[in-house]
This record gives structure tokens, C-alpha cells and sequence, in this order.
């Protein structure tokens, strides 16, 4: 299945607001994000890094703590009143002006006509 950033902020949305206690406050949600980033961390590192999982550990997927920080970072952008997809522009933006000439293109590319 695919969605948008609004479909994810509406179904996030949607599923926080069951809850009186609705949202995390921000110091909370960036508490949150940062646990869950180390734990993509560690699942990095167990996977392509010299920290073997021990023998009782469960296998975690990399692609649910993906997952984990997407419903994060949704919450908090919710939480804050921030659109997805106006931030995710306004970063795409500034990257692709300010590191247009960063790296080596590939031949075909957008510069090589």
C-alpha cells in the first residue's frame, strides 16, 4: 500500500485522537524519536556492524524501526501543526540548491545534456 504524508498525518491523527491524553508534549516526542533512533542504530549495527545479536535477542527488523520514526516524527509534526509535505519541500529545497555541485553525477544525468 502506498500514502501520502497527508494520508499518514490523517491516520495517525485519527488514532491519537481516540485518547483524552492525545499527543506527547514536545520534550517528550523528541525523547521518543531519540530512543527510537538508537534502536535503528543498534539493528544497524547488528546487521552490518561487528555487534553480533546475542542468542535471546529477537530480530527486529530494519524496517519496522523505520516505521517507529515515521509514527514519531508524524506525531510530532501533528502535534506541532506542521504539514509533512511543505517540510519535506522546503528540505528538498535548500538540499538541492545547496548541494547541487557536492558530489560526482552520474553520466545521463540531469547536468550532462
Amino acid at each position: 500500500m502506498s500514502y501520502t504524508t497527508n494520508d499518514i498525518q490523517k491516520r495517525v491523527d485519527d488514532y491519537i485522537s481516540q485518547f483524552k491524553e492525545g499527543y506527547f508534549s514536545p520534550l517528550s516526542l523528541q525523547a521518543r524519536l531519540t530512543e527510537e533512533v538508537g534502536e535503528l542504530a543498534r539493528e544497524i549495527n547488528h546487521r552490518y556492524g561487528e555487534k553480533p545479536k546475542k542468542s535471546t535477542e529477537k530480530d527486529k527488523a530494519i524496517e519496522e524501526e523505520l516505521g517507529d520514526i515515521i509514527f514519531v516524527l508524524t506525531c510530532f509534526s501533528n502535534s506541532l501543526d506542521i504539514d509533512l509535505s511543505d517540510a519535506f519541500e522546503q528540505s528538498m529545497g535548500k538540499i538541492e540548491t545547496r548541494d547541487k555541485d557536492r558530489w560526482t553525477r552520474k553520466e545521463g544525468g540531469e547536468d550532462d545534456e
